[in-house]
Order: structure tokens, then sequence, then C-alpha cells
């Protein structure tokens, strides 16, 4: 076997030193010399101007933000409340009025809305994907508010002001993108104008609840919600309980920690958390789905369920946000004080807030709950129905703001969010925020105001980030990452969300971008912690496609990004230290060398593809890489490579390339014959975007990304010495490959190493395209015990002649395997067609013994960014909708309707109606809307690479009444492993089987109740507001807080036709202090 082994790496290198024209190309650089410099990536230098540029760029908007807090303080406090304003006194664009004029069942079209709509005209801009106007602002208020109450007409009196400042704002930074003040009343005035992107369904928008407004109306927080569960809630009450506690879930982002129990008797928690955790989405997603198990039965048990919160509250032996501490308790009313848990944990310092919410319709009397919020420090809310849900859940961030607001000018400090997308389409940014006070005061000598006016926000566009770093000095496989306090990325290569959701932040951590170690997650810390530092690693890389892993050498570089909470990280290969710049000067040659990009030389030349970069201003982006050429053409026909409006690095070093690759072709290529080696095509690529496939006609096979840096064969020959191989991509689901016309190949690629003045660099990528089919026939041969001239001679176990590979077909199975455990070539005419499946797909037993027997490694990571087809719904038809129906017989029997449960049912059927989607997802929604479609999941996903074995390898598998023997030996220089053994003769042989395809994880990735137990390193916020000795906790608690709409009052008046006694309708929720 090693003879034949030799013979294969003879064979190869041949081939390559032939056709590749690695020593040929670094001749003609050589050759070249005068029309390029060798650069330096001094990454110290480069991180620290990266980070300053970030730094200057946030730094605009942060003076904005300050402008415009500033600005809005002020007028709210010149502003005069008006108790008799109209509608119809107030003039502002309303964004979502153009949707609702055209939706005949709108809320304003019901109501015939007086206010003033203005009617404005838009124009495209790129830099908003939106069409916007530059004249107006915007007005967007959530569905459950209502446009014409007192509070919300004085809000948009007082904050139309703000029109000119963010006019103003803009002239001074024309780079700005949206300015947005978030009011705590729900109003969202945004500049500039344009419209809303309303949903097919009801628009559930509240700014509130968007992370940049949480982040920045109050400080950290650990949260405790304990919810009863006692047999007197039942039925619709516990289904309240159960959203409410899913929406006051949903107020929380990354900087807080929470957990959620039950209680009746005993305290019990809901989920497997036994402990605070960090309020994250996975975590919260397992919350959610806990809380819909619970069930009521036994008796109310207050002291327990304090007692369990305030135990939670107190262990010191975890993470945790240590800043405002809190209970939640979500009951439907009972008559125990429970003062002496208060006495016991709270009294009398008060660190711990207790909210108490009154959930569904009862007598109870609500006394006991108002008194545990007021001697608390909290407040008291009552949720009656469906429609007090989400904004009984949101107010409470109103008393945890108090501190912040009383504390003054110490608390307007800008807080930079996670990465999340953009709801009008911007795609995913980043928003500063700055909190606005209400500086008014009641009367002279009264009490400083203690309300958050609401938060001011301003979005960076990631994009805008990208652009500040270096893009192709690095190289393929270098690049720039940053992160935040959490671990979470900012920036880096594999932050690529395949699904967006505009209510949850984008949180991939750093770990989980990278595959990791205990190198990385020592930089992670340390960029947290806001150091600097330089580490040179040995770590593993997953492939560009993802299907294999490598080991290589890296250098991380970081630094922290001033007046933020980011931390700026560079990566560099060793080989990218250096890179070469064209400098061609020389008018003539560029002519010459640009005319071999064009079609017109492709047919003696080869085919050019061309990376599609920006290499100018106007230049048109296609898809299509013939377009994007022919449109580059196009534009070079008007402007030269050293114009002003193209990058000139860029020009001049694709024209440099595109004419060394055709000096390639007219030293090595040109008068060699293909066939005579079966080869399909041979082709270079660069690090300048050039990729040059000869011969032309091999162009229409060629489907690798004509981004040299986004090609896996490209960014996987820089990283491995010598040739890898890198067969068809086939999916175990697929049909298998069609031999046809000789068109499948196999590439083999290489880097060329260069070495200049001590310098070394790797510029380039050359390789070979193997016709599949004769390269197998070729593989038999070669593993044979002939020669070419010789004529095959037959062996068996009775012969004196070693069996081969060729004649003994029937009885051995010679294959080469690549290091990812792909099937490259196989002596079985039968296997040809499943070149490029993993093996084990093709031959499970024998890849399970190579596995075992240490040819491989196996390493395993969770993709957390994927997109998957949502889960098939249950029996819906059968399931009840959420609320009791009544039946007929219910209709007609007037005790029924008398009853006090005739007011509840029909105000949680009505709004029921409008909100049904918070107790269950209809299935009508996911028509034509791709959201619903699609969702983000997680994905196992397995990478297989070469492990410590170098050596040939004999082993016997045990197939319990037969054995299989198997011969194994790497291939040097190549990442090919050749392997020759007994054909299966028995079928124990089949038992076990790798995967290596990626699977769904049903459990969203690894188990969340074990990450929990080890968390990642991470820090808080540096500031905290949870205490201020002037703080007035007098307003402690109040009802129901869900404006009435038409339709309610409507329906109640019919309700008292019908002789129905009414209940007293739920007040139109204000908070007195407001009215300034």
């Amino acid at each position: 076997m090693q003879h034949w082994a030799r013979r294969l790496e003879q064979e190869i290198d041949g081939v390559m030193r032939i056709f590749g024209g690695v020593q040929q190309l670094r001749e003609i650089y050589k050759d070249n010399r005068n029309l390029f410099e060798v650069q330096e990536n001094e990454p110290q230098k480069l991180v620290e101007k990266v980070a300053g540029d970030i730094e200057s760029l946030l730094d605009r908007k942060v003076q904005a933000l300050k402008r415009l807090a500033d600005a809005a303080e002020n007028f709210q406090k010149a502003h005069r409340w008006q108790d008799n304003i109209k509608e119809e006194d107030i003039l502002y664009y309303d964004a979502k009025a153009d949707a609702e004029l055209d939706d005949p069942e709108s809320e304003d079209v019901e109501r015939g809305s007086k206010a003033s709509t203005l009617r404005l005209d838009f124009v495209e801009d790129s830099n908003f994907k939106n069409k916007v106007n530059y004249s107006y602002t915007a007005v967007q208020i959530p569905t459950d508010i209502y446009k014409g109450s007192t509070v919300i007409l004085n809000e948009l009196n007082w904050t139309e002001a703000l029109e000119n400042v963010f006019m103003e704002n803009r002239r001074q930074d024309p780079t700005l993108l949206w300015q947005v003040f978030g009011s705590a009343t729900g109003v969202t005035r945004y500049y500039p104008a344009t419209p809303w992107r309303a949903p097919k369904k009801i628009d559930l928008y509240d700014v509130r609840r968007r992370p940049w407004y949480i982040q920045g109306a109050s400080s950290p927080k650990d949260m405790v919600i304990i919810v009863d569960v006692s047999g007197s809630v039942s039925g619709l009450t516990l289904k309240l309980m159960k959203t409410s506690v899913c929406e006051m879930l949903d107020t929380l982002s990354d900087d807080d920690y929470v957990n959620v129990a039950s209680f009746n008797e005993k305290a019990q928690p809901v989920s497997c958390f036994t402990h605070l955790v960090q309020a994250n989405v996975r975590n919260k997603k397992v919350f959610k789905e806990a809380v819909q198990g619970m069930v009521a039965k036994g008796t109310t048990g207050y002291k327990a369920g304090f007692e369990y919160a305030f135990d939670q509250l107190q262990n010191s032996n975890i993470t945790r946000a240590n800043c405002n501490k809190m209970i939640m308790m979500f009951t439907d009313g009972g008559e125990d004080r429970v003062q002496d848990v208060f006495e016991k944990y709270n009294w009398p310092n008060r660190t711990v807030r207790v909210f108490t919410f009154s959930v569904g319709q009862h007598n109870y009397d609500v006394t006991p709950l108002q008194w545990m919020a007021c001697a608390n420090k909290g407040y008291y809310f009552e949720i009656p129905s469906i429609g007090a849900i989400r904004i009984n859940t949101q107010e409470y961030l109103d008393v945890l703001g108090r501190p912040m607001v009383l504390a003054g000018k110490e608390a307007k400090q800008v807080q930079w969010t996670n990465v999340y997308e953009d709801a009008l389409g911007l795609g995913l940014v980043v928003t500063g925020t700055l909190p606005v006070f209400n500086l008014t005061q009641d009367g002279p000598g009264e009490k400083k105001n203690q309300l958050i006016l609401g938060v001011m926000g301003i979005d960076v566009a990631l994009n805008d980030i990208k652009r500040l770093t270096p893009n192709y000095t690095l190289g393929a496989n270098g690049y720039v990452f940053a992160i935040d306090l959490n671990g979470y990325v900012l920036l880096h290569p594999n932050l690529k969300p395949q699904t967006t959701n505009f209510r949850e932040p984008v949180t991939l951590d750093f770990l989980d971008a990278e595959l990791e170690d205990e190198n990385k997650e020592e930089i992670r810390r340390s960029m947290i912690d806001g150091n600097k530092g330089h580490k040179q690693i040995r770590t593993l890389v997953k492939s560009l496609d993802e299907r294999y892993v490598d080991e290589v050498m890296r250098n991380y570089t970081w630094v922290p990004i001033r007046s933020t909470n980011y931390s700026l990280g560079l990566v560099l290969p060793p080989y990218s230290t250096f890179y070469l710049q064209a400098n061609l000067s020389d008018q003539i040659l560029q002519v010459k060398y640009f005319e071999f990009l064009l079609p017109s030389s492709f047919e003696s030349e080869g085919h050019v593809f061309i990376a599609p970069r920006e290499y100018c201003k106007d230049l048109n982006a296609s898809d299509n890489n013939t377009d994007f050429l022919k449109n580059f053409i196009e534009l070079m026909e008007k402007v030269t490579p050293d114009s002003k409006q193209c990058n000139n690095f860029l020009l001049h070093n694709l024209i440099l390339d595109t004419g060394i690759t055709q000096q390639l072709v007219e030293r090595v290529w040109r008068d060699q014959d293909l066939n005579t080696y079966s080869l399909l095509a041979v082709f270079a690529a660069t690090d300048g975007g050039i990729t040059r496939v000869f011969p032309n006609k091999a162009a229409e096979d060629w489907t690798e990304n004509p981004e040299p840096f986004n090609a896996s064969f490209y960014r996987r020959s820089l990283d491995n010495h010598g040739y890898v191989f890198k067969p068809p991509h086939q999916d175990a689901l697929l049909r298998p490959l069609e031999l046809e016309n000789d068109t499948v190949g196999i590439l083999v690629s290489t880097a060329v190493e260069l070495s200049l003045g001590g310098r070394t660099l790797r510029p380039a990528v050359v390789g070979v395209k193997l016709d599949l089919e004769a390269w197998a026939e070729k593989f038999k041969v070669l593993a044979s015990n002939r020669t070419h001239q010789d004529q095959p001679q037959k062996c068996g176990p009775s012969s004196h002649c070693e069996m081969d590979c060729e004649v003994n077909n029937e009885d051995l199975l010679c294959v080469l395997i690549d290091d990812g455990g792909f099937l490259v070539l196989s002596n079985q005419n039968h296997q040809w067609d499943q070149v490029g499946r993993f093996f084990s797909e093709v031959d499970a037993n024998l890849m399970l013994a190579l596995y075992n027997n240490s040819f491989y490694t196996r390493k395993e990571s969770y993709d957390y960014q994927a997109a998957c087809a949502p889960q098939p719904p249950g029996n819906l038809g059968a399931a009840p909708r959420g609320v009791f129906v009544p039946t007929i017989a219910d209709f007609l029997n007037l005790a029924w309707w008398t009853s006090a449960a005739a007011w509840s049912l029909f105000q949680q059927l009505l709004y029921g109606l409008i909100y049904h989607s918070w107790f269950q997802a209809d299935p009508a929604e996911a028509e034509g809307n791709p959201e619903a479609r699609e969702s983000s999941c997680v994905m196992k996903q397995t990478q297989y690479y070469f492990g410590s074995v170098n050596a040939s390898y004999n082993a016997i598998i045990d197939c319990g009444n037969c054995s299989r023997l198997f011969h194994a030996q790497r291939l040097t220089n190549t990442n090919l492993l050749f392997v020759v053994a007994e054909k299966p003769l028995c079928s124990q042989c089949e038992a076990g089987r790798l995967l290596q395809k990626e699977t769904h994880c049903p459990a969203d990735g690894p188990e969340q109740c074990e990450l929990v137990q080890r968390p990642r390193y991470r820090r808080g916020p540096h500031i905290c507001f949870d205490y201020n000795a002037t703080e007035d906790t007098s307003d402690c608690g109040r009802g129901a807080s869900f404006p009435p709409s038409l339709g309610v009052l409507v329906s109640l008046q019919l309700l008292l036709l019908l002789g129905l006694p009414p209940r007293p309708q739920p007040q139109v929720h204000a908070h007195a202090s407001r009215r300034v």
C-alpha cells in the first residue's frame, strides 16, 4: 500500500507542478517587482486607529443626543398643560395614517379621528433604505392607545418643537440616521418622516418595549416574578397571568437577571432554573414555555411566595445585575399582608421594591395588595382584561426611573445598546440612548418631579461602522471584530442572522461566533474588562462552507473603544502580516492589462471573474458577475483608476493581478494539453480580486464564488500547506451526481507563497480541476500492481501476487477521503456518483473505525443564527381558542347575562379579537409573512478533521461473526487519507453511523439548565441608580390603565339596553404628575 501511496503522491505533485504554475507565478511576481510595494499590517496601530475612528463616529452621535435631550427637557418645562386641548388643534404627520386609511377596520376610521394629519411627499433615500421627508417628523402611537386622549394630545403638542432640533442636528452631521424620541406615554416621534411599516395584522409596536428604550429608561434589574396558582386562580384568570408574565419578561434586557416561581402553600420555580439567570432571549424562552405548564390548585400562601423571592434576591453566590431589586407578584387577591416577611427581609431600608398585580375580574378586597406595594416602594396595578396587560406590565419602569431622574446630571450618561434589527428597515443597528427627565415642579417650594419623560435615541447602522475597518488589506482570513460588556459581537464576519425579529436583540456571543477554546475565553474576558492585549494562539476555524475545520495560527490584538462599552479586536494570520499594494503609474501598462479584462480576450487568455467590490462610487452592483464586469468596463471607459471617486488601492491591485494572471496563461497554461492529464480546467485566484479560469469554456461550469475572500477553496488553501482537494458538495438528501459530458470535477488548489526581502506573504492561490470519471480510473491504476504499459494481472488468495485496487475491486474497497471525511475518489464505479458525500453515508462501518482509531477528530458546535421552518401546529381545530365560548343555551339564559361573569366574558371576547395572538398564534398570520414561515432556531453542527495519527495504520474491524481488515495512510503534502479495506461481508458491520449533517436542536441548543450553572463572564453597566433619599413613594397604585375605545363604549351601551347592570369601566390612565 505504501508503494501505491507514493505513486499517488507523485502523480498529484507532478500534475500540480506542471499545470498549477506555483513556481512560475512566483517568478512572474518577482519579474514585476517594480509594479508593487510590500506593505505591512501593524496590528497595534491598525486596531488603535480603527477604534479611534469608531469613537469619533459615535461621539458625533453623542453630541447630537445631548442637544436633543436638553432641548426636550426645556421644551417640556416651558409647555403649559391644556385640559381642553382637542384633536383638531394638533397638526402632525401620523406615520400609520396611510395604512389606517387603507384599512376600513382601523380604530381611527371607526372613531372618525379629528386630528389634523399632514399628507407628505417622500423621496427615496439610499442611506435609510426608505422613502423619507426631511422637512417633517413622523409620529407613531401604539394601537392600544387612544390618540385623542388629553395626555397624548399634550405630548404631541410639546414634542412638535423637537422638529427643528432634529433638522439642525442633521445640518451639523449629514450622516445621522434615525433620531427618535420615545415618550413614556408611548408616543414615538422620529426624524426624518417616513411611513410606518405596518404589519399585515395588528401593529404591536410600542417604543417602551424596544431594547434601546428599556436600557435607557432604567438601570439593570434583578427581578423575581411570583405567580399565585392557588385553586381560586383558574380558567381565564390563570391564562391572563401566564400572558402577563410573558409580557413582563419582554420588558427585560440582557443586562437584567430574573427568575419565575409559582406558589400556593409552597413556592417552587416554574422552570429548571433554581436561581436568577440572565434575561437573554434563550433563557426567557425557557421561562415562557414553562409558564404555560402552571396549574392552579391548593390555597394561597403569600408568605411562601415572598420568602422564596427574597431568598433568591439575597443569593450572592451567583452572577446578577446588583442594581434594582424587585418582586413582581401576580394574584387574584387575598387578605394576608405578610408584614412579618417584609419586616424580616426588607425593612427598614426597603432595598427591594414590591409590585403587585391584581389579575382578572373578582370582588376581593385589593387593599392588602395596595398596602404591600406602597409599603415597599413599589406600585399596585390591576389587570382585569387582556387589553390591560401590555400597559400595566411595563409601567413599573416609571417607578424604577425615579432615582435616575432625581440623580439629575449624574444620570445623564449615554449608553450604547446591543445589536438589534431596526423597525424601519435600516437593518442591523446599535442605538445611543439618553434619558429625558421631567424638570417641572408643581409649585414654588414643591418637591422635584421624579418622572422620566422618555428616552432619546440615535441609530448607527452596523454597515457604517464596518466602513471604518480595513477591508482587503487584511487578506482573506484576517478580520476586525468588536464585542460589548456581555461578550456579544457588534462586528464579526460570522454575525449573519438568517432571521431577525425587531422585538428581540441580536445576541451572538463571541465564543459562539468562533470555535470556543481557553485562549479565546481569556481574550474575551480581557476585552470585557477594557484592557489592551495581544496574543498568538493555535486555534480551530470553521471553513466558509462549514464543512471543514482547520487548525491554524492566529494573532489577536485588542483595545477598548473609549467612551463606549465596546472593545475592538483584530485577527491576523501570520501570512497576512504583509500585503501587496500595486503602483501602476504607467498608464500605457494600465491600458494593456485592462484589455485582458475584456470578454474579447477570454477565448485566448481564459475567462476572468472579478470580485464584486466597491471599486468606484458610481459602479452599479450586480449578483451576475458577467453583468458586473460589463458595468465595470463601461465605468472604466469614463474614469481612470486614479479617479477621486474610485478606490485606487482596489483598482490598481485588480488591474495588476489581471496582468500577472495573464502572464501565467502565456508562460504555462496556453501550451499545455489539459486532456493529457484529464483536467477540466486550471485556475488562479488573487487577493486583488481576480479569478482566471482556463480554458474559457470551463467557466460555464465554474461554481466558486467570484470573490476569492468568500471562496472556501481560497481561504482553506491559504491556511493549509500542500494541495487541498475539494470534491463537489453533495447533500445526502439530494440525488447523486450526474456524470455527464465530463463536467463534474474535483478542485485541487494550493497557495502561492512569496518571500520578498525576508517578508513572506501569500497573494494568490492556483489549482486544477480534475475530471472525476477519468481520475477515478487513473486512481485504480495508480493503486494497482502494474504500470501504465502493463496488462492487469488477476490476483487472488491462491495467487503469488498481491491483490490491488484495480483487478480486485470486487474484494477490495479503495478510497481517497479528504480531511473533512468526504469521499474524493473510489475504485468502486457505483460510488462515483457519491463523491462529495460524507463517507459515513457511503460506508458507515469503515468511517466509524477510522474515527475510533483517531484518524479523525470530531468538533461539535452550535449555530445560533439559523432559520428553521415553523413546527407543524397541533390539533388546533379541536382546541379552545384561549377564552371560554358560551353555548346557545348560555345566551338564552337570562341569569347568565345578568351575572357578574357576563361583563368579564364580553370584555375578554372583545379584546380577544384584537389580542388573540397573545394567547395563541394565528395560523392564518403565516400566510404571506416570511417571519411566520421561518423562525430563528439553533442548529447543531459537526465537523471532522484529521486526528493525531500521521503514519500508516492497519486495523481489524470486529463485526461479531466476521471481521474486516483495513489499512489507512495519509498522503504527504495533501489533505487526503488513502484507505484500502476489505469489502463488508456481513450485516453486523453496518451498526453505528457518524453524523455530519447539520441537525436542528429541539431544545434550542445545549441544555440551558446546564449552561446557566456555568455562566460566561460579563460585566454590567458601570452606573446604577436604584436609590435616592428624596424619592417620593406616595404614588404607589391605581386600577387598570386601558383607554376605552369607541367599540367598547358602544358595546357597553348595547349591554345596558339588554338590561345588564353596568360595571365600572377602567379609567384612562395617566400619571397625575404627567400633567405639566
